[in-house]
């Protein structure tokens, strides 16, 4: 557990622009978690979470001379991590199991169950998802990017983003009703 320094975000901010390594461990220990939230949000296997996480605080000590300080620093480390969450998953997307987009179908504007579920219920349920359709999810509902954005980041049509929403909104709806009625998770 990390202990109160004492010090500001801020001032381990600059601490590390100046290059004091000490800092950068305690940057590192003191956003660590928020990293790993951010972190399994994108990614299911917690492995590849860390890795990601690491490689982010790689990234961030690299180019922290460029950060601006009139911005939040914790904003700007949660870009570097879902940018290296979603690359890492670019990286390994051979080795997913992906349905293809012609076997969609079209969802239509169905019930809107989603909107009655707490954030921890949505987290847990979104366990269960796809890793594409919880990435899309994720940034769609979460954290706000457009599907033009989405398509660029992921690399994928911008219908095709729009079409994995629907499918994971669906299946989270799906789920949902199933845990009402003593859900159990899919294997």
């Amino acid at each position: 557990m990390y202990k109160k320094t004492g010090i500001s975000e801020q001032e381990l901010v600059l601490k590390c622009k100046s290059g004091e390594l000490k800092f950068q461990e305690k940057l590192y220990k003191h956003f660590y978690g928020y990293a790993m939230g951010v972190g399994l949000r994108y990614l299911s296997d917690r492995e590849d979470v860390l890795e990601v996480v690491n490689d982010s605080f790689i990234k961030v000590f690299k180019a922290i001379e460029f950060f601006n300080d009139t911005q939040p620093f914790k904003a700007w480390l949660r870009r570097i991590v879902i940018n290296t969450a979603i690359d890492h998953r670019r990286k390994n997307l051979k080795f997913l199991n992906n349905v293809d987009i012609d076997e969609a179908v079209y969802v239509g504007r169905a019930a809107e169950a989603i909107e009655n579920l707490s954030v921890k219920d949505i987290l847990h349920l979104m366990d269960d998802l796809p890793e594409l359709h919880r990435v899309v999810f994720n940034l769609y509902e979460i954290d706000g990017y457009n599907h033009d954005e989405i398509s660029s980041m992921l690399s994928i049509p911008v219908s095709s983003s729009r079409v994995y929403l629907s499918r994971a909104k669906e299946k989270l709806r799906k789920y949902w009703n199933q845990q009402e009625g003593n859900y159990v998770r899919p294997v």
